[in-house]
């Protein structure tokens, strides 16, 4: 059986000036397991989740290629309005429980007919002044925007440079220059939760 090798970087920076293409592969490393793997332009391994549990899982851990755990995040399920909170860890391995770093609730409309799959995030829960992102659901796609309507990244099936659609279970995930990748990828994980992937 082949090994699969993670990246020995001593230090990673998730915010990069130019714009970043991922792929995202809607399987764990682990046998047997739950989860999904990301890949750079370069084919390494930079994120991964493994859920060993089955799907549908209430917790989930988004981890660097070393297996570092970056955000917990936790389906809080209530009658008629859930939400997801996700819990940033810090260097030394330690992440704080009672305030999360960031929240996403679905926007229920009023007006009727109006059928969009829209979910608002709350960044800095821990702080006075919150900023806030929007995550837009699609059939086939994923865009996160920024609170002036910005796109800041988008998710959809991968295609070959041919034209050619790879599987519903290779997607490619574009984040736009100076934003959190990290932050963009506890998001998307949110949404997989959603769509109940991983």
């Amino acid at each position: 059986m082949s090994r699969v090798y993670s990246n020995n970087l001593s230090t990673i920076s998730y915010v990069s000036p130019r714009r970043e293409i991922f792929t995202l592969w809607m399987k764990s490393l682990v046998y047997h397991g739950n989860g999904c793997t990301v890949y750079d332009s370069n084919g390494q391994i930079v994120y991964r989740i493994d859920n060993y549990n089955i799907k549908r899982s209430k917790q989930v851990h988004l981890m660097d290629s070393n297996g570092k755990v970056l955000f917990s995040i936790l389906n809080r399920k209530v009658p008629v309005f859930g939400h997801w909170e996700g819990y940033k860890w810090s260097y030394d391995g330690v992440t704080s429980k009672e305030l999360p770093w960031f929240q996403v609730k679905k926007i229920h409309y009023i007006r009727r007919g109006y059928n969009v799959n829209s979910y608002n995030v709350t960044l800095g829960c821990n702080s006075s002044e919150a900023s806030c992102y929007n995550i837009i659901l699609g059939t086939k796609s994923i865009k996160i925007v920024n609170q002036h309507g910005r796109l800041v990244a988008e998710v959809k099936q991968k295609q070959a440079s041919s034209g050619v659609l790879f599987g519903d279970d290779v997607l490619t995930l574009v984040v736009e220059p100076h934003v959190d990748q990290s932050l963009v990828m506890a998001l998307v994980t949110v949404c997989s939760l959603i769509h109940h992937r991983i």
